[in-house]
């Protein structure tokens, strides 16, 4: 019996774990080869899938991508259902399976179209830009839509600042069973990841908030626009190097989560128990 059919959830999981990395592994890399002038791009993942694609078997790479987004998006989504993370049923544990749950479906989403890339049935539209300005404009035009722009803003401000607090703590391999020998050196490139993941939601947030207040949603920018900001400043090409090598870095360490993380996967009867309640 193979390790697939013994353990399917774990094994989506982890082959989850790898393709996210992977994507933050390119997203960081294009932008660090344009940080120092060697082509590249500051693009967001959704640019970054676009270059792979017209890579050596670049449909296949996709192909493989967009399961693995898949599998990590069900490991998200029944992470926050099963609570198999043993996050806890507190107001801490309950607003980070709700955050797994968006990000389930926000990776959804990046398989799909990573999927119809593949494919040929998307040429990638407006970019992750001009989805995020879509979506704030939906958002803005709803009753209290200004508060709310602002309230999404002030949770990504929120979740950026828990990954710098992370990165700064030392505890990014809280969940990880590493070798002894190997612990440092990964600690190390998970602090760089989560560092850096935590500028990066800083700045989206911060983008968000300036849209509720001028009632604008140009303002918006998604991880690409934040890459593209940071390379305006002063000193600029600096600031893009680090945090590119940062995202890299997270990409290395979503690797090394696919292999080392504990995942306390449910059974596939209790993972469809779980589902069917929150259907109810």
């Amino acid at each position: 019996m193979s390790y697939l059919s013994r353990k399917p959830v774990e094994t989506l999981a982890r082959f989850g774990y790898g393709a996210r990395g992977v994507v933050y592994g390119l997203v960081g890399g294009l932008a660090l080869l344009a940080a120092i002038g060697s082509g590249g791009q500051t693009g967001g993942s959704r640019s970054a899938l676009q270059t792979l694609l017209s890579q050596p078997f670049g449909k296949v790479w996709l192909v493989l991508i967009a399961v693995g987004l898949f599998g990590f998006c069900a490991w998200r989504i029944l992470e926050a259902l099963t609570d198999a993370d043993h996050r806890g049923s507190d107001m801490k544990g309950w607003a980070v399976r709700g955050a797994h749950l968006v990000s389930g479906i926000i990776y959804a989403g990046l398989a799909i179209f990573a999927l119809n890339l593949a494919l040929g049935r998307s040429s990638g539209g407006g970019g992750e830009n001009q989805g995020a300005q879509d979506w704030t404009a939906w958002l803005m035009s709803q009753p209290f839509g200004r508060w709310l722009v602002g309230l999404v803003g002030l949770v990504i401000v929120g979740v950026g600042l828990a990954f710098i607090v992370k990165a700064w703590r030392g505890r990014v391999a809280d969940r990880l069973s590493l070798p002894a020998d190997k612990r440092d050196w990964i600690c190390t490139i998970g602090r760089m990841g989560f560092a850096a993941r935590g500028v990066v939601f800083l700045m989206i947030g911060g983008f968000l908030g300036l849209a509720a207040w001028h009632a604008s949603s140009s303002q918006v920018r998604g991880l690409g626009g934040a890459l593209e900001a940071l390379q305006q400043q002063p000193y600029g090409w600096v600031l893009l190097a680090l945090t590119a090598l940062g995202l890299f870095a997270f990409g290395l360490f979503g690797l090394i989560q696919a292999r080392y993380r504990h995942i306390d996967a449910p059974d596939l009867d209790d993972a469809k128990a779980a589902v069917a309640r929150a259907g109810r």
